[in-house]
């Protein structure tokens, strides 16, 4: 059996406070009719509450990146 591959990503140092807060909520998902939706934003939020996020609107931005690419890339894995 191969071995799996691991793949390694480099994260810019400006990248790091959105990373972690999308790592704290990435099991928080809103799904209709079996289609992923988006990120719980009320999850989204008690985590920023949790964490003091001081630019609450700036992290939502850069988070709400990377929700989209996860949506996308796992639709595109699910024909939907």
């Amino acid at each position: 059996m191969p071995e799996p591959k691991e793949d390694i990503f480099e994260v810019i140092h400006e990248a790091w406070p959105v990373l972690e807060i999308f790592l704290f909520v990435q099991s928080q998902w809103r799904v209709d009719s079996g289609v992923l939706v988006g990120l719980d934003y009320v999850a989204v939020k008690w985590v920023f509450e949790l964490f003091k996020v001081k630019e609450p609107i700036k992290m939502l931005s850069d988070l709400q990146i990377i929700e989209a690419k996860v949506v996308e890339i796992l639709s595109k894995r699910s024909g939907k």
